[in-house]
């Protein structure tokens, strides 16, 4: 019940765990009975875990998902004032003498019974439309990067609040035992810098925190035992460190003391069930083609979604998975072809993997970017060539499974993919939907912090997109 009980409750469930007088034996036990508890929730739950393909750098929805045919014979003229209005511009194209109409160079062939128009760029996943949900009218606060992805992944702009990952973690504990409930692949490095806050617990036990993969070395950090250290040797240490935290956390009750012990506990489980985690030996040639040519290189989105595939089917409760490179402020036409070309095969084929081994039902994966990209050029426009701006007013995502409903599009933005015409979803509104899906009332898991009941959502209105559920 940790996290989903009124606050009250829930402070004193945590002093009563740290508490002074309880035995090293009954904490230890309570301990390792909590980190497999079967959480209650607020409501059944459609959802049991979530894959989220974040696209750094934010994807322009007018190349990939929200078509706008109208806007070829409008190509080069200006952006009306009246459409623009008094929108923030970056001070990359603020002083730009004029905001002239870019149409996409790319088709938008239908696809399904739904008739979706999905880019050119996608053949894979318009092959899929009728399994997936669309919205087309997210839109955030946020004008530049490092904002934007902080609040979709915090809810909140400012550095030092949980992340998704770790509020799922905090309210509904993990699923598993010998691998971390919130896992973060980073793929090869392109574009903006990603930082560790972004999957970090913020004022929540550190416990909570997402673990991040790597590509080369030790797949975590240190997981392999140091030369001459035995795996004997490193159980003995383990477990006498777990005595002299445990008189620690009986004299002090510090919350971060109980997250030392389950970390080092954790950790020695992770040394047999992460290389067998990692090992994609044994997976049939015909699924290592479905991923595609990349899959069986370490780093590649390719690789990474099987992985995360793999760790589905192990019960890891939230995989993020980071693509960047999709800030296309110029030569977008060519850039945005390569970023395509790398994610439309593995997220395809992680969607058909999950769906035929009957876990797309209870596991909800999400394609999509901070923010939107600007129906204007900036810089030089050609009939082939353009780039486009930052832009928060409007932009599109895609889900699939997870009590989500196939061939539905939710939202509608104007003839210029610049404003929302009906049905906007704020950035609140996402969250508290992937919160709902997963059995969650985003009003009632909050923790006491600094005086105040933080929330993912925070304390402006937030609402369950209900039109994509099934």
């Amino acid at each position: 019940m940790a996290g989903l009980m009124c606050d009250d409750f829930a402070a004193s469930r945590r002093t009563f765990l740290a508490g002074a007088g309880l035995g090293a034996a009954a904490v230890s036990t309570m301990l390792a009975e909590d980190a497999l508890a079967d959480q209650s929730t607020h409501f059944p739950p459609r959802a049991r875990r979530v894959i989220w393909l974040f696209m750094a750098g934010a994807p322009s929805q007018l190349d990939t998902l929200d078509h706008k045919p109208g806007l070829q014979k409008l190509f080069d003229t200006d952006l009306p004032d009246s459409i623009r209005g008094a929108q923030r511009l970056t001070t990359m194209t603020s002083s730009q003498p004029r905001f002239p109409i870019a149409p996409s160079v790319f088709r938008f062939p239908r696809h399904g019974d739904c008739g979706k128009p999905i880019s050119e760029l996608f053949p894979r996943v318009g092959s899929m439309a009728d399994d997936l949900a669309y919205v087309h009218t997210i839109h955030t606060d946020a004008i530049n990067h490092d904002p934007a992805i902080t609040l979709i992944q915090t809810g909140n702009q400012a550095a030092g609040h949980p992340s998704l990952g770790s509020w799922l973690n905090y309210g509904l504990g993990t699923m598993n035992r010998n691998l971390p409930s919130f896992v973060v692949l980073n793929c090869e490095p392109r574009g903006q810098a990603l930082y560790s806050r972004l999957w970090g617990s913020g004022y929540l036990p550190s416990r909570h925190a997402g673990v991040a993969f790597r590509s080369q070395g030790d797949p975590v950090l240190y997981l392999s035992n140091p030369a001459g250290v035995s795996r004997e040797v490193r159980r003995a240490m383990i477990e006498r460190l777990k005595l002299m935290n445990e008189a620690v956390l009986a004299r002090g009750g510090d919350p971060e003391t109980r997250a030392r012990i389950s970390q080092y506990e954790m950790a020695f489980r992770m040394q047999a069930s992460v290389p067998e985690l990692v090992d994609i030996s044994g997976e049939t040639k015909q699924t290592l083609e479905m991923y595609g040519k990349q899959a069986t290189q370490p780093g590649t989105f390719a690789a990474n979604c099987l992985l995360a595939r793999r760790m589905a089917e192990r019960d890891v409760r939230f995989i993020q998975v980071f693509h960047r490179g999709w800030d296309h402020h110029g030569s977008l036409p060519s850039s945005i072809r390569r970023q395509a070309a790398e994610v439309d095969q593995p997220a395809w084929a992680l969607v058909q993997d999950l769906k035929q081994r009957g876990l797309l039902d209870d596991t909800l994966v999400i394609w999509g970017g901070e923010f939107g990209r600007t129906v204007y050029s900036q810089g030089t426009l050609t009939s082939s060539n353009y780039g486009r701006d930052h832009h928060p007013r409007c932009y599109s995502m895609w889900f699939a499974g997870g009590g989500t409903a196939g061939g539905v599009s939710h939202g509608q933005t104007d003839d210029f993919s610049y404003n929302i015409v009906e049905n906007p979803v704020h950035i609140r509104d996402l969250n508290a939907t992937i919160l709902h899906l997963l059995g969650i009332d985003h009003r009632r898991l909050s923790v006491k912090y600094q005086g105040l009941d933080q929330r993912l959502t925070g304390v402006l209105p937030a609402r369950v997109v209900r039109p994509i559920l099934a």
